[in-house]
Formats: structure tokens, C-alpha cells, sequence
């Protein structure tokens, strides 16, 4: 059985990697429930895998160099997928936590598959990388060096770390790009989660800029599937765009979840931030080719998912 090393195991996007994974490998599941959000949601996220004989829970953060070394040399891993970040792109008050665990962080476990030999390693990018650009798809190709944001520029900085890695050191490293990914267990900060709450409580929803702002939603089971398909990619070193291939216009989308919900929104205009991109777009057709990727969920479909859970399932 394979052992696999998932950093953030007990976030949004690693919750649903390892539900998908569990029965099959072996699960390391590393996070240090920081208070970005509270706790108590990450500590619900993996309640289901506590007992479960495939699954280990270590509760450490990566930027203890010390600690991640102890954890891979006891494990063994044969494959490190680092999800672990400080997220958000609207915090420009505190770079050196963005500095401290999505730089500090990845080169810890960088150092660490070096040292013990862990061959394969996929992290976790994102779109924001980017930067603001519009009326076009973006592709791996384009140049990332006008990121808009403290989060954009230290993830640009982890993807190019990791290529230094994997050129010097012979790491096989991944890293993708996710399109502003959503689905069940989403974190409470996040746009579709914020709106749903909303509409629900019959408050009204804040909007940024005037609506015709416009994203690449990518369904959570589309990004898992991704990652898995990376596990066994061989490669030296590689960027892939992971998104839906659709883009959907801010008020639309809010137009979508009230659908859903049969409610009807209120909506409030707020100036667009600095920090926030125009749009984003994914193009996908390198992950379609190399990986055979092929995201399936519509955002209608993905959303009413969404809703579902929120309504039905969600306890916080």
C-alpha cells in the first residue's frame, strides 16, 4: 500500500482527497488547525477518518522544519502533496504569515523529499498567480511576474522554488493551479460559501466591484480527480492549470445560488479591491493531454451540490 503525505489534510480540498483516497492508500494527514477560520470545522472535516486504519492525524505545522523532517522519516511517504497554505488574497496587513508558511513552508518539505529521497511531489498553486489579466484564457506559458496580491506573489515564489528543486535535486515536482475551487466543506471565507449564508439568513450579499467581475469556478470532485491523475505522472517538473473551462460572471453566479435555494438575493455593491483580479479563465487543454483531465461538473450541477450540503449537512 502507498503512503501519501497530504499537508492541509484537514482543509477544504485535502478533506476531499482524502475521502476519495482512503480506502486505497495510506493517509498522512499533517495540519496545524491554525485560526484563519475556526478550528472546530477542520476538526469536523475528519472526524470520519479518525478511526479509520488508513489514516494518521499529525498536528504539525510545515513551517517547523524539525517536526515535518520527524513525521516524513517515521512515515516514509512515497508521495508528498502539499495543500498547506495561508490563503486569501484580500490580507495585505500580514505578509510574513503568507511569507512564513507558503515560501518557509514548501521549502521545509522541500528539503525534506531531498533529504529522504521522495521522488514525486505535487503542491497546491493558484490562479492568482495570473495576475489581472482579461478577454483571454489563461495558459502555463503566460508570464506570472504582476501578481496583484501578497498570496499571488508567494505562490508564485513556491512554483518557482520547486522548479529550482526539481532541476537541481531530480524531485519530481507538480505544481497546479487551481481555479477558485467549490464544493462541500468549503471554507466559510470563501465567495459561494459567504453568498449561500447569506441568502439564506436573508441578509444581503456583498458584492465587489459592480457584478461583471468573472471567474473559473472549478467543482472540488474536478480538482481531486486532477491531483490523483498527477500521482502517477512522471515528469521532471510541471505546471498544470486545474479549472472548469467555464468562466461565470459574479452576479450570475449569485443568480444561480438564489435559484437553488429559491430565494431571492439582496445584493449590496462595494468598490472592487486592489488586491482582486478582473477574471480569470483556465485553459485546460495541457491537463486534458498530459493528465487526461476532465473536469465534469456544471456550475448549475456543482452548485446545487453545494446548497445541498449547506442546508442538509453542514454543522457550523
Amino acid at each position: 500500500m502507498q503512503t501519501f503525505l497530504i499537508t492541509g489534510g484537514a482543509g477544504f480540498i485535502g478533506t476531499n482527497l482524502i475521502n476519495t483516497l482512503i480506502n486505497d492508500v495510506r493517509i498522512i494527514c499533517v495540519d496545524n488547525f491554525n485560526n484563519y477560520y475556526a478550528p472546530e470545522i477542520k476538526e469536523n472535516n475528519i472526524k470520519k477518518f479518525i478511526n479509520n486504519k488508513n489514516f494518521e492525524l499529525y498536528r504539525e505545522d510545515i513551517c517547523n522544519a524539525e517536526a515535518i523532517e520527524k513525521i516524513v522519516k517515521t512515515t516514509k511517504p512515497d508521495c508528498i502533496i502539499n495543500l498547506a497554505a495561508r490563503a486569501g488574497v484580500r490580507d495585505i496587513s500580514s505578509p510574513y504569515l503568507y511569507i512564513e508558511t507558503n515560501i518557509t513552508g514548501t521549502v521545509n518539505l522541500l528539503e525534506t523529499a531531498k533529504k529522504y529521497n521522495i521522488k514525486k511531489f505535487i503542491t497546491a498553486s493558484s490562479s492568482s498567480v495570473y495576475g489581472n489579466l482579461n478577454g483571454e484564457k489563461f495558459n502555463e506559458e503566460m508570464k506570472t511576474n504582476r501578481p496583484v496580491s501578497i498570496y499571488a506573489a508567494t505562490k508564485t515564489a513556491q512554483e518557482n522554488l520547486c522548479y529550482v528543486y526539481s532541476y537541481l535535486f531530480g524531485l519530481n515536482i507538480i505544481c497546479l493551479r487551481f481555479f477558485t475551487v467549490y464544493g462541500p466543506c468549503q471554507r466559510p471565507d470563501m465567495a459561494i460559501h459567504k453568498f449561500t449564508k447569506c441568502i439564506s439568513e436573508g441578509n444581503p450579499v456583498e458584492l465587489y466591484g459592480n457584478g461583471e467581475t468573472a471567474r473559473d469556478y472549478t467543482y472540488v470532485d474536478d480538482i481531486v480527480q486532477g491531483i490523483i491523475k498527477c500521482i502517477d505522472y512522471e515528469t521532471n517538473f510541471e505546471v498544470f492549470n486545474l479549472g472548469s473551462d467555464k468562466v461565470v460572471k459574479l452576479k450570475d453566479l449569485v443568480a444561480v445560488i438564489s435559484k437553488k435555494m429559491n430565494k431571492k438575493a439582496e445584493i449590496n455593491y462595494l468598490p472592487l479591491p486592489k488586491t482582486d483580479v478582473f477574471y480569470t479563465a483556465s485553459d485546460i487543454s495541457k491537463a486534458k493531454k498530459l493528465l487526461g483531465y476532465k473536469p465534469e461538473t456544471e456550475i448549475e450541477q456543482g452548485i446545487e451540490y453545494f446548497v445541498k450540503w449547506f442546508e442538509n449537512e453542514r454543522n457550523y
